[in-house]
């Protein structure tokens, strides 16, 4: 099950449209969908837990803690919903096109895709565009 969970002043218009297609994201990974949470937030909030649990002291846009047990999935995704509006005027595309690349950014990390070098951040940028469309499709 996938729920969205508010620590900021903002909320989605229509939290299934985003359930479903991250639902469908993870099947089409051969996954199995367990427990994930996002975490809506603001930037202190984000790097108070930047902090407190990964050591870090730098603005990021999203930090998942993945619990997964082997194919299924589960884990918390905190996203700052303050970065994701920088990010998307730093990348010329609207706040919900970024907003859909953070959060199947999360699952993707769940799926095993990595991003520290770069050849793995090509391939999730991939993955991440292939995700992306999948948005609109509506299943029968």
């Amino acid at each position: 099950m996938i729920s969205f969970n508010y620590e900021f002043d903002f909320q989605l218009e229509d939290e299934s449209l985003y359930s479903e297609w991250l639902s469908r994201v993870i099947l089409s990974e051969k996954k199995n969908e367990g427990e994930i949470n996002y975490i809506f937030c603001d930037d202190d909030y984000l790097v108070e837990i930047n902090q407190q649990y990964l050591k870090h002291d730098t603005l990021t846009d999203i930090i998942s803690f993945d619990y997964s047990i082997g194919n299924e999935l589960h884990g918390d995704i905190f996203v700052s919903v303050e970065r994701v509006r920088e990010n998307a005027i730093d990348f010329n595309v609207s706040f919900e096109e970024e907003l859909k690349r953070v959060l199947v950014h999360g699952v993707l990390h769940y799926c095993g895709y990595k991003d520290k070098s770069e050849k793995d951040e090509m391939l999730m940028r991939q993955k991440e565009e292939e995700k992306m469309v999948m948005f609109h499709v509506k299943q029968n």
